[in-house]
């Protein structure tokens, strides 16, 4: 019975934080939208370092519970600048956790709220988070022949015109790399072979159009393209296979003890324009990153696995980047949450806000 309550205890570990990000979305929304109405006739650049702002304070509250919370080691590769760029963050994806490997990097250059994403079309549909995240810049895509180049660019120049800052998140694999759906990997190794391309192991053959249509609509605008490779500690099995890499709820748990990101700089010259010529570019690009996975997994001398090779630093965020946010935040929402009133206003916030983003997201991307 003991043992029970202390295993379930320990498997409720991600409850709090789940809890504190998702309870305060509501509060971070009324306080967005206020904002939002209120620089209706300013122009579209003051209200974006506004909404940067804001979307700091709510992603520094999420990074507390991710770093801090757990406790996880981030190990950094390469060059990863000390300054904000506008840039282009190509990754490869195996978890939702992926996400928010972007915004630890973002955090460290102080350009969190900066980062806005390239998402699966379906995603629009979250609660309250669909319509904001398209509303701060984020950009929805359908995959193969739904995919809709001009409206991407549209949005993409709205963002220009506006002087939006960019740190631009894209996972061209179009999909999880999941070891437990092993058709989905034969699948992308079948397409590649289809196509004289190299096969990959540990990263899905990647899809160009949005990267090249990004970059193309962009190419005036940015500064650079990190191409960054992720691995998670103890995604690893007895046998040496590939498992499932951390959920969010896994993480928060605290299974993964150590991140490891690699960072690699590319100046937009060494990218070619021509969409057949970036895709080859592109593929070369995850071989890379196929190389590296296969040296941290695989590789013959276990003193050589779980890391990537070359220099790194232990990168620790302080409790000065988040702690603010989360008093802040929880302080607002929990004042709120006092009154009947506010508890009204709460509750309305959740139902019309949800019904409101459904209905603008259906109509306008």
């Amino acid at each position: 019975m003991l043992l029970s309550l202390v295993l379930h205890t320990y498997s409720m570990r991600y409850v709090l934080p789940a809890a504190v990000m998702m309870g305060t979305a509501p509060t971070y929304v009324l306080a967005w939208s206020a904002w939002r109405l209120l620089s209706a006739v300013l122009p579209a650049r003051f209200y974006r370092e506004v909404d940067d702002r804001l979307y700091t304070i709510y992603q520094s509250m999420v990074l507390f519970f991710f770093e801090n919370y757990t406790g996880v080691q981030v190990i950094i590769y390469g060059d990863l600048p000390k300054n904000k760029e506008n840039v282009i963050y190509l990754s490869n994806h195996q978890c939702t956790v992926d996400w928010i490997i972007a915004d630890m990097l973002a955090i460290r250059q102080n350009a969190l709220g900066h980062v806005r994403y390239v998402l699966k079309d379906g995603l629009k549909w979250l609660p309250l988070y669909g319509w904001y995240f398209s509303q701060h810049g984020g950009v929805y895509v359908k995959r193969s022949a739904k995919f809709n180049e001009k409206e991407m660019r549209e949005k993409l120049q709205a963002q220009m015109k506006a002087e939006t800052p960019m740190y631009l998140v894209i996972f061209p694999e179009g999909t999880r790399y999941n070891p437990e759906i092993p058709k989905v990997i034969a699948d992308s190794q079948s397409f590649a072979e289809k196509e004289g391309l190299a096969i990959l192991k540990h990263v899905l053959t990647p899809r160009v159009k949005a990267t090249h249509v990004a970059i193309d609509t962009m190419k005036d605008y940015l500064d650079a393209v990190y191409d960054v490779t992720v691995a998670y500690e103890g995604t690893v099995d007895h046998k040496g296979q590939r498992k499932l890499a951390p959920s969010m709820t896994e993480f928060l748990c605290k299974e993964c003890p150590r991140v490891h990101v690699f960072i690699d700089r590319i100046e937009l010259k060494d990218i070619p324009e021509e969409q057949m010529y970036m895709r080859r570019w592109l593929h070369e690009r995850f071989e890379i990153k196929d190389k590296l996975l296969i040296e941290f997994y695989d590789a013959k001398d276990s003193k050589r696995r779980n890391k990537f090779p070359g220099k790194s630093v232990h990168s620790k965020l302080s409790l000065k980047k988040t702690l603010p946010s989360l008093l802040f935040l929880g302080g607002l929402t929990a004042s709120m949450l006092l009154t009947e009133s506010g508890r009204k206003l709460y509750v309305k916030t959740w139902i019309y806000g949800t019904l409101i983003g459904c209905l603008w997201v259906s109509i306008k991307p």
